[in-house]
């Protein structure tokens, strides 16, 4: 029996884009009078907005919603997103399910949901992934976070790297107006967002669509004109794809970040190749050098695929110098997961305990990088952004400075979501540093 006020539960897998489209659909249900609840409660809809990137994604996908359906079978439980668009007969088979969609038009999930529940038969229909040509706006009306929030600028991936199933995912690159980027940051600014992401599929193809490169450096610049802005922060960006337009804003103006994570995915031109990557180890080390030479104090972090199909010793050690040489702030370590439908998966695959092995040794050579980037700034004074949620360990306030250190300190509660100055005084361990508010 439905209630007179309809419950609503949401799950997100993956990435900043799938967290920033779930935020702005839950938007749309509150604005249609439902209340959100738990997806561990009993609801009348279960929206599960799904992840596809490795088969163990896809497998939790399914698992949730199942879950969900047993919680409460008079429910409605949808699939969308990635998994569904990737590989919609296959969702479909999942006999708990009541409806699904794709990638596009999330702003309709109310509406299908809302027929069924009124007795109504509805096409679950999921486009070809060629097919996915116009950006769909969404917007967040409500924060979860006032300390920093995701906007979506970007969607979609022309690039196909072979071991990455995204592009069949999210379909072709389409880019947000400027206009309605820089309207609702302004907006996120004037409710006291500290910190802006600016995030997408793939974030520096934005604009490309239109045989224009550089229409986020120029976006970037419009960011400038907001007042109240204290900080831009890009999610990620292919070093090929940034201009020297782009350097001069991040080393000029304050409210950009001194930090960009360039996936770097391994450190050999062999496997670079194999994976159908836009550049070579000296192109990426000779764009790094030219960041740092321009941006002060800048943070390089990147990811790097352990594994990945003709990875051999020679390979590995390859990338671990490499890793080494550039120093990198910090190493996100993904050992090789082979995804069904991409061309990596027919290659000859690794056994199993040697990726972890080759990942255990990058993951210690990275704890190493990141003490050594530490060490720059002790007893330096950075600006700290001050967590809403304090460290579960030691009880302190956490945040992060501009260039993405992480720091410790002891103050009160009423400091959350305040840039503050601070004194960084030691290494806590790789992934924290102590500091001091200067009062």
């Amino acid at each position: 029996m439905i209630s007179m006020i309809k419950r609503a539960a949401f799950y997100t897998l993956g990435c900043k884009v799938n967290q920033y489209e779930t935020e702005a659909v839950i938007d749309i249900f509150i604005d249609n009078g439902y209340q959100i609840v738990n997806f561990s409660e009993k609801a009348d809809v279960y929206i599960v907005n799904s992840c596809t990137v490795t088969n163990e994604a896809a497998r939790k996908t399914r698992q949730i919603a199942r879950r969900a359906k047993r919680r409460s079978e008079d429910s409605i439980v949808a699939i969308v997103g990635c998994y569904t668009q990737a590989f919609p007969d296959e969702v479909r088979d999942i006999e708990e399910i009541d409806f699904v969609m794709g990638s596009n038009n999330k702003a309709d999930i109310l509406d299908k949901a809302e027929e069924i529940l009124a007795g109504k038969s509805i096409e679950n229909d999921v486009k070809e992934y060629k097919e996915l040509k116009e950006y769909e706006e969404l917007e967040l009306k409500r924060l979860t976070n006032t300390t920093r929030a995701n906007v979506k600028i970007e969607d979609g991936c022309n690039q196909f790297c072979s071991y990455c199933i995204i592009p069949y995912a999210r379909g072709p690159v389409r880019s947000r107006k400027k206009e309605d980027v820089a309207a609702e940051i302004k907006r996120l600014a004037e409710q006291g967002v500290k910190e802006i992401i600016l995030t997408g599929t793939h974030l520096g193809a934005y604009g490309s669509e239109n045989g224009n490169n550089k229409e986020l450096t120029k976006l970037m610049a419009d960011l400038t004109e907001i007042e109240n802005l204290n900080r831009v922060r890009l999610s990620s960006i292919e070093g090929t794809e940034i201009d020297k337009g782009m350097m001069d804003l991040i080393a000029e103006e304050d409210i950009f970040c001194p930090h960009l994570h360039l996936p770097l995915q391994s450190g050999s031109n062999k496997i670079l190749e194999a994976m159908n990557r836009p550049y070579t180890l000296e192109e990426f080390k000779k764009t790094v050098a030219e960041l740092r030479n321009r941006i002060p104090d800048l943070a390089v972090t990147t990811d790097v695929i352990v594994g990945f199909p003709g990875e051999t010793e020679e390979t590995f050690a390859e990338t671990l110098e490499a890793v080494k040489e550039i120093g990198f702030s910090k190493v996100h370590v993904f050992p090789y997961s082979a995804r069904e439908g991409t061309p990596a998966a027919e290659m000859e695959q690794l056994n199993g305990n040697l990726v972890k092995e080759y990942s255990k040794k990058l993951r210690l050579v990275n704890e190493a990088l990141m003490l050594d980037y530490q060490k720059e700034f002790i007893g330096r004074e950075k600006e700290v952004l001050i967590e809403e949620v304090r460290d579960h360990t030691t009880g302190l306030l956490t945040g992060y400075t501009d260039n993405y250190l992480k720091v410790l300190v002891d103050g009160s509660d009423n400091l959350k979501n305040e840039l503050v100055k601070v004194k960084l005084k030691k290494s806590v361990d790789p992934y924290h540093l102590k500091g001091e508010i200067i009062k």
